[in-house]
């Protein structure tokens, strides 16, 4: 019989959760060197240059001062931010930051930090982090005032207590947020977190505005049955199952659903009813993407899960990157079958 996400129920400790914070595989390897700047971009040379910086200071930071009696008393941590467009290395120089700095540490896109601290409670997460040199946040995007609070708050405390923050984005600091929420506590949060960095631009080509290919066309149940029963190590979910399964789980333990799964096949895909289902969607899409898991499915395409309404509200960026991923996963899938 054929094994199915919905009835996996992972149990993650703090410990777990906290020792997950590290790049995706792909960037094993990376490092300042293997970064190659365009020679027509020279902010990405500038870039490189300011990172190597970064942790030279971020390691002074972490070490302290000398205080009346001897004891070294944690400095100020210092912030780094890396804005720019799709495609010009961002989370490469974010990995080789983290790569560079010494244990502990963390990496964690921002929707995984906000799922850390909601699953370990805000003064455990800001315990267990406060210990590490750096943190490490990828995809950095602000889509309500409760992220940004927290958010806020997070990285208010633990630069105060000498962890330096690295963040990548396409949005400006001063811009997160902006022609989504106009409550003057939000863009008072995002005034504070403009000031925890120093913004450096890394320019090269802009693929944002590049259309996503076509999706695959779905298969029918019975291919995708057959499918899922040849494969060693594929799982098979109806649909609206899976997505209810998904609403009984911190999104915390999506990457733990999904370990040492070879292939994920979903039976009867259909538009996300609202906009909780689709954002759980989206969390599922980036670790499935993480951890390389090809997707295929029967019913809808998968280009058509968020619908026109979702790709042109606040979430917008969230539900293209997640189509985007579950693309490249579709499309792995067919050539790996």
């Amino acid at each position: 019989m054929v094994a199915r996400l919905s009835d996996r129920n992972p149990v993650v400790s703090p410990e777990q959760l906290i020792q997950e914070m590290v790049p995706p595989s792909t960037f094993d390897e990376v490092s300042f060197d293997s970064y190659i700047p365009d020679p027509n971009e020279p902010s990405q040379a500038q870039a490189v240059a300011k990172a190597r910086d970064f942790v030279v200071r971020a390691r002074k930071a972490r070490g302290g001062k000398k205080g009346l009696f001897s004891r070294k008393q944690a400095t100020q941590g210092i912030g780094l931010y890396l804005d720019g467009g799709f495609g010009v290395g961002k989370t490469h120089l974010l990995a080789s930051i983290y790569h560079s700095m010494p244990e502990p540490k963390s990496f964690a896109t921002f929707v995984e930090v906000t799922h850390v601290v909601g699953a370990l409670g805000f003064v455990n997460a800001v315990e267990r982090l406060s210990r590490h040199t750096v943190l490490c946040i990828d995809e950095f995007e602000l889509d309500d005032p409760g992220d940004t609070m927290l958010v806020s708050r997070l990285l208010t405390e633990l630069t105060a207590k000498g962890v330096s923050i690295v963040a990548t984005s396409n949005t400006l600091p001063g811009q997160l947020g902006e022609g989504r929420f106009a409550a003057q506590d939000f863009l008072r949060e995002i005034r504070k977190l403009s000031a925890v960095f120093e913004t450096i631009r890394v320019d090269g080509p802009d693929y944002r505005h590049r259309d996503l290919p076509p999706a695959p066309a779905p298969r029918s149940d019975t291919e995708l049955e057959e499918l899922a029963e040849s494969t060693p190590g594929a799982t098979l979910d109806d649909f609206d199952e899976l997505c209810t399964h998904l609403a009984k789980l911190h999104p915390s333990k999506y990457k733990a659903l999904v370990d040492g799964i070879s292939l994920v096949c979903i039976e009867g895909v259909h538009p996300a009813q609202d906009q909780s289902v689709a954002l759980r969607l989206v969390v599922l899409a980036d670790r499935l993407y993480d951890a390389d898991i090809p997707v295929t499915v029967s019913g809808s395409k998968l280009d058509e899960i968020f619908t026109d309404e979702m790709l042109h509200g606040g979430y917008r960026k969230k539900y293209l990157r997640a189509t985007s991923r579950l693309l490249a996963l579709s499309r792995f899938a067919e050539t790996a079958v």
